[in-house]
């Protein structure tokens, strides 16, 4: 999904949809408590691709700790080793300012060198030095950065949902950790872990989030529309044929939506194009190991004579 992950709350979207359905919200048979399960339903039909995916560093104390409040799926997990803190001491005026959106290089153009001034929690950038090498940084104060070098896979044990698509469930790592009701226990009494998770799609308040786009906006709408049709003819009112129009748009849209929430950004499509050219090169590099020449000899003119060329040539010639 190339898109920008802006997202409206469950009761903007009914503020919408009553618009749309003025007669029938002065009416009152428009019932927001009926309609929350369409909304949720319709973001799981929407897939994980829409969730936020944010870090975070959390402390374990005594073999446990406390997931983040808006946890809903892990993608992996790693235990912080050694860290140094780096501290700055404001002089004058100080005022803090954050960049939300990072800088991001033209195809072919060489990013600048971060640092992790530019973190506004946490986040893991690469280092300015000739090593290749990633530091995860950590925001602990105004003027104070966390800064951890070492990292230890963790083997994610199980998980309390039936949906994890981490990488860690299967790894080989001696440090083991375990997803239960909203902690994750782990095989060491202290440390610090990092995770990598997709956050769930609900505001600071706890209110329903869903997603803000023109093609998505549509699937939602009509999703809640078709629900307010259809329990108004559980109440006898003589609503078919709208019920019958709102039934049709609503699959188009939802054709629509899923096309574009399926469609994979620039990063996605450099990565398909870069894992086909290999497989490319390791077909054609096969190929060449099935049918090699026996006994390879040039002879002149950059020709390639074989074994089996020489055989027959010489064959001719004695007959």
């Amino acid at each position: 999904m190339g898109a920008s992950n802006k997202y409206r709350t469950f009761t903007q979207l009914i503020e919408d949809v009553s618009i749309d359905f003025s007669n029938y919200a002065l009416e009152g048979l428009i019932e927001p408590q009926q309609l929350i399960k369409v909304a949720t339903r319709v973001n799981y039909d929407l897939g994980l691709r829409i969730h936020r995916t944010k870090e975070v560093v959390i402390d374990i104390e005594h073999g446990r700790g406390q997931l983040p409040r808006d946890f809903a799926y892990l993608n992996y997990a790693f235990l912080c080793g050694e860290y140094k803190i780096n501290a700055t001491m404001p002089s004058g005026t100080h005022v803090e300012t954050f960049n939300d959106v990072p800088y991001v290089p033209a195809p072919g153009e060489i990013a600048p060198c971060e640092d992790g001034q530019v973190c506004k929690d946490v986040c893991v950038i690469k280092t300015c030095d000739d090593k290749n090498s990633h530091q995860l940084v950590q925001r602990i104060g105004p003027n104070q950065f966390r800064t951890y070098s070492t990292f230890m896979q963790l083997r994610i044990q199980g998980v309390n949902t039936e949906t994890c698509f981490c990488p860690a469930l299967g790894a080989q790592a001696p440090d083991i950790a375990e997803v239960v009701d909203g902690f994750l226990n782990t095989s060491f009494r202290s440390g610090k872990v990092y995770l990598s998770y997709q956050g769930a799609m609900e505001s600071p308040n706890g209110d329903l989030l869903v997603l803000d786009q023109p093609y998505c906006n549509e699937y939602y709408e009509y999703a809640l529309k078709q629900r307010i049709l259809e329990n108004m003819v559980w109440q006898g009112e003589n609503v078919s044929q709208q019920l019958s129009l709102v039934e049709t748009r609503l699959r188009a849209a939802r054709n629509n939506a899923l096309s574009f929430v399926n469609t994979p950004n620039f990063q996605e499509m450099r990565k398909v194009w870069t894992m086909n050219r290999r497989a490319q090169y390791h077909n054609y590099y096969n190929m060449f190991l099935s049918h090699p020449p026996v006994n390879p000899r040039v002879i002149g003119n950059g020709v390639l004579s074989t074994a089996a060329s020489n055989t027959s040539n010489s064959t001719g010639s004695s007959c």
